[in-house]
């Protein structure tokens, strides 16, 4: 029987996809609702031959027109959409929709096929998404077990079953006859609405009303006529009667129901399967007493909640055809809140105890109150409020209209006790008969080493829930030369730490070590000690002059700190500073005098030996560095060479972040080296343990660019601040001009620059051309010639242009300097050109159109002067 009803409704799944994919065809789909919600369904925007393929789908998987109009009721369509629906389909020409007949060709034995409806509907047919809607579990309980918006339980048969025996046949049961042994033939056939199986060659066959078992018998006792070895005492011909398709019933659902009527089910379906098809019981509907009526009588009774609780769903109470199940109103409901696991409310039948709600309602929770249970009851024209004991809940009877409360246990503690701070181990204590602080300390393992046993204090609560401190010496009571005191309940006992009554110590270490910072003080340490655990002196670290900054414990005006000088050896021998540290020292370590790493200096372009070059002193200069070069090469350019010098700007890698760094790459060809000694790979260890921290490095870096950083912010704000001066681009390195003919002519001369960490010196090849930018006529590069002067060089380039600035022409030269134009009584000097030089013409600005203000005030101002200089003549 379970196969009929899972067939139904995978045909029913099948045609609202089908559904779903006739509205996605639809020319007019934007206009319409959701339509992945059945209920939104326009039937007026299919077209008849969209109806006429739904039904031919509809058909071909075993759905009549019928069938189809009520599944689409049930799964939510309107009303009004239900008969429109209708409508269509009965004015339709279905003369060409012939093929939806069955065929009687043969059989493929399709199996009964298994699948889940939820599957196969799901991202077709869901419900709106409606905030305002959503689904909130229902009070009653066992409300949602066949109505949800997203139902899992669909009670649908199983079809994976063998035939059962007791099954009966019926009008639409397909039936498979299978012989085999010395003869072999297999028959199919379906149950004709007179009940008979026309078998081939054989004839009508009279199996309606009949089980499995009988049919069997029937079809064996008929079919031995024809074979012969199905009969007598050693037959070696067999019969088998399986079933293949299930017929449909016909199923009455009414009372207090969420969607009554006559369903369509499969044979093998049971009271919930009907149930789950009309949604269940309405509010009103009782699950505790549904009756099945069949040919007038009751066969009956199903209790949901026995399936609920128990698990027993009675699926063996099979439907058949024509069955009416009826669902009357509740008998009673009692409300159960509180502390219990389903706090909900349930429907009980007369005579039910207590002991029977509260398994419905599963049991107390882990903090309810267990020993009562208040009950409030309707009782004539009153409510009145009883208590329910723990040895009375076996006895005591519910009632419609009950509310049950089941209170929580209080959040107090009947025995216990606290102890706090400088124990081993803090926490809460029982209280026993006797028990004393000296007893409680020894539960606690004891106090801790940095006990304060001068005072200890006992926070005693009262019985009016007032409190009071008791103040004990505990080392006496520890000693037992002062008496010991018993507990109480919610005793607090609170043991201080010596450091939690006085202020964290410690030291300080600031400078060139590995790890400056702050570290724990101990008594007799030394700076050595210190130094040590800050990871050792800086390779910059002054031995000789360190100062210790102490604090004064009672300072005069204007004196903030002791400084105490202090040397040590570098390696750290007993033989050094022998100054103990006190509490906040800070020990200042500073740099050697003129210490700093190497300086690099760059030498590209026309030297023998371009590259790069150590800076030797603070006095090396340009000549210096180009002589250590192996000079000038034949194609060098001298008047062109030009130093790029770091600025202010730069950011320069500091000492530390340039050593890690050196470090690092160490690391690394250590670490990629399968031939390192046993020296190589401790040093490797160490390197991992000292390198993982690059704050320290960043941190100098930053130190160091501080005055830059004030440069910076300084231009910052006063570009923002003046409007009309143009941003200004800070730049982290420049070109200084440089007469490399007369540094190398008169070598430490002025022209000499003193090098600088980073600097580079590009000297070029031979130039021979000249270069024109700016408002020319046709902006170019030229061949440099030494006779022509600079308006040469413009012509060159077609002239100047109609809004050129000629009198604020200039030159940048090859080196990097710059040559403007001068004018003296109208005379313009323009600047020399030499090779690789670049002309640079500016644009006069836009101009701007008077306005009517300024013309009027111009023309009045004249018109006054005018007049002044009549005035005089006359």
């Amino acid at each position: 029987m379970h196969s009929s009803l899972y067939t139904v409704y995978r045909k029913i799944s099948a045609t609202f996809v089908l559904i779903a994919v006739l509205f996605l065809c639809n020319p007019f789909h934007s206009q319409a609702q959701s339509l992945s919600d059945i209920a939104s369904i326009n039937v007026d925007e299919l077209s008849d031959e969209q109806i006429k393929e739904l039904l031919n789908r509809a058909s071909e998987v075993g759905l009549t027109e019928n069938e189809l109009i009520q599944m689409a009721s049930l799964r939510g369509l309107p009303a009004l959409q239900v008969e429109k629906l209708q409508e269509r389909i009965e004015k339709l020409d279905l003369n060409s929709s012939s093929g939806r007949s069955g065929s009687s060709g043969a059989s493929k034995r399709d199996p009964r096929k298994q699948g889940d409806i939820n599957e196969i509907t799901q991202g077709i047919f869901k419900f709106q998404q409606d905030q305002s809607l959503k689904s909130e579990p229902s009070p009653y309980f066992g409300a949602d077990l066949f109505y949800n918006k997203n139902r899992r339980l669909t009670f649908e048969p199983n079809l994976n079953l063998a035939t059962p025996k007791s099954y009966i046949l019926g009008s639409g049961d397909m039936i498979y006859v299978d012989i085999y042994g010395q003869s072999e033939k297999y028959y199919e056939a379906t149950i004709n609405p007179d009940g008979f199986a026309i078998i081939d060659n054989v004839g009508p066959i009279s199996l309606s009303g009949k089980s499995i078992e009988e049919a069997t018998g029937i079809l064996k006792n008929r079919l031995s006529n024809y074979y012969q070895g199905l009969s007598g005492a050693n037959p070696n011909t067999f019969l088998q009667v399986t079933l293949g398709n299930v017929r449909t019933i016909k199923v009455n659902l009414v009372g207090e129901l969420r969607l009554p009527g006559t369903f369509t089910l499969s044979a093998f379906s049971s009271v919930f399967n009907a149930l789950y098809a009309a949604g269940g019981p309405n509010e009103n509907g009782t699950m505790r007493n549904i009756k099945l009526i069949r040919n007038g009588k009751l066969l009956a009774t199903i209790d949901i909640y026995d399936f609920l609780i128990n698990g027993n769903a009675n699926l063996n109470q099979q439907l058949q055809d024509q069955d009416v199940i009826l669902v009357e109103p509740f008998e009673g409901r009692v409300t159960v809140d509180g502390e219990v696991k389903r706090p909900k409310i349930y429907e009980v039948k007369t005579g039910e105890s207590f002991d029977q709600l509260l398994k419905y309602a599963g049991g107390f929770t882990d903090e309810a109150f267990q020993d009562r249970v208040n009950v409030t009851r309707v009782s004539g024209k009153e409510r009145a409020v009883s208590d329910i004991f723990k040895d009375q809940f076996s006895i005591f009877t519910v009632k419609g209209g009950d509310v049950y409360q089941v209170g929580k246990v209080l959040n107090r503690y009947s025995n216990r006790v606290q102890i706090k701070g400088a124990v081993f181990r803090e926490g809460n204590y029982a209280l026993t008969d006797g028990l004393t602080l000296k007893k409680l300390i020894e539960n606690a393992d004891g106090v801790r080493g940095e006990a304060y046993l001068e005072r200890a204090s006992i926070l005693r609560t009262s019985a009016d829930l007032s409190t009071e401190i008791i103040s004990v010496n505990l080392r006496e009571i520890l000693e037992g030369s002062s008496q010991d005191i018993t507990l109480q309940r919610e005793d607090v006992v609170r043991i201080s730490s010596i450091y939690d009554l006085k202020e964290e110590i410690y030291v300080q270490i600031t400078g060139e070590v590995s790890k400056p910072g702050t570290y724990p003080f101990s008594k007799q340490m030394t700076v050595e000690d210190l130094i040590i655990m800050a990871g050792g002196l800086r390779e910059a670290a002054n031995t000789k002059e360190i100062e210790i900054s102490r604090r004064i414990s009672e300072p005069e005006a204007g004196t903030f700190s002791v400084l105490v000088p202090v040397s040590v050896d570098v390696d750290f021998s007993q033989k050094g500073s022998t100054e103990i540290l006190e509490p906040f020292d800070n020990v200042i370590i500073r740099r050697k005098p003129n210490f700093t790493l190497e300086k690099m200096v760059f030498i590209e372009g026309q030297v023998n030996s371009p590259g790069a070059f150590a800076v030797q002193s603070a006095k090396e200069r340009v000549s210096d560095v180009i002589k250590r070069a192996g000079g000038l090469t034949a194609f060098a350019y001298a008047k062109g060479a030009t130093l790029i010098r770091r600025t202010e700007y730069y950011d320069t890698e500091s000492e530390q972040l340039r050593r890690q760094k050196n470090l690092i790459d160490l690391q690394e060809k250590l670490q990629y080296d399968p031939n390192n000694t046993e020296a190589q790979e401790l040093l490797l260890e160490r390197l991992f343990k000292t390198l993982g921290n690059k704050e320290e490095a960043t941190k100098s870096a930053g130190e160091s660019t501080a005055a830059s950083e004030v440069k910076k912010e300084t231009i910052s704000g006063i570009v923002e601040s003046k409007a009309d001066i143009a941003p200004i681009k800070i730049k982290e390195m420049e070109a200084v001009a440089i007469d490399l003919e007369k540094i190398l002519n008169n070598p430490g001369s002025e022209f000499d620059l003193i090098l600088e960490e980073g600097d580079i010196i590009s000297i070029p090849r031979q130039l021979q051309t000249v270069r024109m930018r700016g408002d020319v006529v046709y902006p170019t590069t030229v061949r440099y010639d030494n006779l022509g002067g600079l308006k040469y060089y413009i012509n060159r380039a077609g002239g100047f242009d109609n809004r050129a600035n000629r009198k604020r022409t200039y030159v940048v030269y090859a080196n990097g300097e710059v040559a403007r134009t001068k004018s003296f009584l109208g005379i313009r000097a323009y600047p020399r050109i030499e090779p690789g030089a670049e002309i640079f013409v500016p644009t006069k600005g836009p101009r701007m159109p008077m306005r009517p203000g300024e013309i009027v005030g111009l023309t009045t101002g004249l018109a006054t002067l005018v007049l002044i200089v009549t005035q005089i003549n006359n």
